[in-house]
């Protein structure tokens, strides 16, 4: 018996989605469109995370030491360093090492560096790591107290800027998503409302003979959320190949193989897209039904 219920629920809700084509598609065209405008703010978001993560990974500050600086002084140097509250790790890179790391941005053109090797002016330093970019100027305010620094170098303006832009791009989604939401749970309760205002007789008479009120609601709250269902499957699909060939072109030209930087897969992004879509596709749907249903539900 709850079988037959359950089965004629679902069939009710999938006869109503064809019986009213017109209002369907365009909730569906409504929906989409929410959808996909929502789901080009998250990929931004997520590959500017992705950016952010990478840069941190990379990150380093460079500490530079003076020339007149003994051994001594420099294990000292270091020590000190690693003593600081925030600093991950750090590497000593030598005079040499500093040679050898200026020959490979000179490429071609590194002889020109040749009469350094005797005479070798780079300075030695520390590429120092943190465990919170967040206290990188505490760290640099530290470090500079040290005797012997000659300078330090840092990459905080870069993530700066892009943690601002990834804030700034995950609040205007929010706005984008809660106004879209809106409109689509008002344009799915309006195109459900011309379902139940057609089938209001029918209603009546479902209500005269004992018919409970969840009894009644339950086909247009499945009929919202196969709407729902219907328009995340096609945004996923439209956003998924969109991006992937986007992503390819860029991931291929010379920009971002300039900068070193790389994009996140679709695939990588589906799990969490197709959950989002699927919560609001349906979470939607099913709101936008209840809402049409209160006029014709009333005791």
């Amino acid at each position: 018996m709850k079988y037959n219920r359950f089965g004629y629920l679902i069939g009710e809700g999938f006869g109503n989605v064809f019986k009213n084509k017109k209002s369907t598609g365009a909730s569906l065209m409504i929906m989409c469109a929410t959808m996909i405008i929502f789901g080009i703010f998250l990929i931004l978001t997520e590959n500017i995370n992705h950016f952010v993560t990478e840069v941190e990974e990379a990150q380093g500050m460079q500490v530079f030491i003076n020339n007149d600086a003994t051994q001594e002084e420099i294990d000292e140097i270091g020590e000190k360093i690693r003593a600081i509250d925030g600093v991950s790790t750090i590497e000593f890179v030598s005079k040499e090492a500093a040679l050898d790391q200026m020959k490979e941005k000179f490429g071609d053109k590194k002889d020109l560096l040749a009469g350094y090797e005797e005479n070798n002016i780079f300075p030695v330093s520390y590429v120092v790591t943190l465990t919170d970019l967040n206290k990188s100027k505490d760290v640099q305010n530290t470090i500079k107290q040290f005797d012997n620094i000659k300078k330090i170098t840092s990459k905080d303006e870069t993530v700066s800027t892009l943690i601002n832009l990834a804030n700034g791009i995950k609040i205007v989604t929010g706005v984008i998503l809660v106004l879209l939401v809106i409109i689509s749970i008002f344009i799915i309760a309006n195109t459900i409302k011309l379902t139940v205002h057609a089938r209001r007789k029918e209603i009546s008479i479902m209500k005269y003979v004992g018919a409970t009120n969840g009894f009644i609601r339950w086909p247009f709250i499945v009929e919202g959320m196969i709407i729902g269902i219907v328009a995340s499957v096609v945004s996923i699909t439209l956003v998924g190949i969109t991006y992937s060939v986007i992503a390819e072109k860029m991931v291929n030209s010379q920009f971002m193989q300039v900068i070193n930087m790389s994009l996140v897969t679709f695939g990588d992004m589906f799990e969490s897209i197709i959950f989002v879509y699927m919560l609001l596709g349906i979470g939607i749907g099913a709101i936008g039904s209840v809402i049409s249903m209160r006029k014709y539900l009333k005791v």
